[in-house]
């Protein structure tokens, strides 16, 4: 299977498996996070992330989103804004609604970035009784489109937050393909914009299965050992979630899969613009290409094996996504097959 649906389809990355490999090799340790490999991911991650960073590992990215709404909007009547292609309002079953009561306030936007007009609609009656209270601003980075917040854009929209007396969530699940497509840290691309959490994403990028929630004020945290617990995020053999991120933290493996990933769409991208009847929709920022091409291609591409999603039905416009492990044959044979076809069928 040649697959170019999500970053999702890849497997884990052998250095990944490695460290898992090798916090086996420990025999028995404290359970629930105790033990020394949690440790040292944990040291880890707040060497990228600042040494005030709390963190905590989780199985999934629903879970860390869920995790780090609640702990900035703490109380039922307090409202979450973000972009209407946002993760958390599109593809997590309803999860923040269902699990925290948090009504989501979501904004229209053409490239799936926010900014402080579009959300001023939605920064409205506050003290109102009547009305939910905006308390959070999420974004997603890079967005659910494939494009990229630049650090103005994340600062002033930090900035719109706390003055207004909230604060600033991102859904970090492909974060390492934003900072490394900026060349800048983590901790550049986050915490010094005024992100206050932060859902570390690792799957994506070649983890097995985790990821983590980083908070920086310790207010937040408070309580968040049993918050975890009790959303079922607690795993008792933790070393194996926090030996992931060692394998992808360390010695910067993070961001050469990153930038591999990137490069990979950057490539799928140039060998289509000419294909006729193939139009890319948005700036390829990160490792995913959007495009519109009419059906009878796209099932053409299906025939042959490639696997990709349908993005937006009405509009014809499908998402092809690299990985870590998305070869330079793997693009070209891809972009052959949108060649053939496209021209065959133009």
């Amino acid at each position: 299977m040649t697959a170019f649906a999500s970053d999702n389809y890849a497997g884990a990355h052998p250095a990944v498996m490695a460290q898992v490999a090798k916090a086996n090799e420990a025999g028995h340790v404290v359970a629930y996070g105790g033990d020394p490999v949690t440790a040292e991911a944990t040291e880890l991650v707040r060497e990228h992330l600042g040494s005030d960073a709390e963190v905590f590992f989780v199985w999934g990215g629903t879970a860390a989103n869920v995790l780090c709404l609640e702990s900035l909007a703490p109380l039922h009547h307090q409202a979450v804004v973000c972009a209407e292609s946002a993760h958390i309002y599109v593809d997590e079953g309803g999860a923040p609604e269902r699990l925290l009561s948090r009504k989501l306030l979501p904004v229209a936007t053409p490239d799936g970035k926010l900014t402080p007009e579009l959300v001023a609609s939605r920064l409205i009656r506050f003290g109102d009784w009547h009305a939910v209270q905006p308390k959070v601003i999420s974004i997603t980075q890079s967005t659910e489109l494939g494009t990229r917040y630049t650090h103005a854009e994340i600062r002033a929209l930090a900035d719109v937050a706390h003055e207004r007396g909230m604060l600033l969530h991102l859904d970090g699940a492909r974060i390492m393909n934003a900072a490394a497509g900026m060349g800048c840290s983590l901790r550049e691309a986050t915490r010094d914009l005024g992100v206050d959490a932060l859902s570390l994403g690792l799957t994506k990028n070649g983890g097995l299965g985790a990821e983590a929630v980083v908070l920086w004020d310790a207010a937040h945290a408070e309580g968040f050992q049993w918050r975890r617990k009790s959303a079922m995020q607690l795993a008792s053999k933790h070393r194996y979630l926090a030996a992931q991120a060692i394998g992808l933290l360390q010695d910067d493996l993070w961001r050469r899969s990153a930038l591999h990933a990137n490069a990979m769409a950057q490539r799928l991208a140039a060998g289509v613009r000419e294909v006729p009847r193939v139009r890319v929709t948005q700036e390829v920022q990160a490792n995913s290409v959007f495009a519109v091409l009419p059906v009878p291609l796209r099932d053409a591409l299906y025939a042959e094996g490639f696997i990709f999603y349908v993005w937006d039905e009405g509009a014809g416009e499908v998402r092809w996504m690299c990985s870590w492990d998305t070869t330079e044959a793997d693009v070209d044979a891809f972009v052959d097959a949108v060649a053939r076809h496209g021209h065959a069928q133009a």
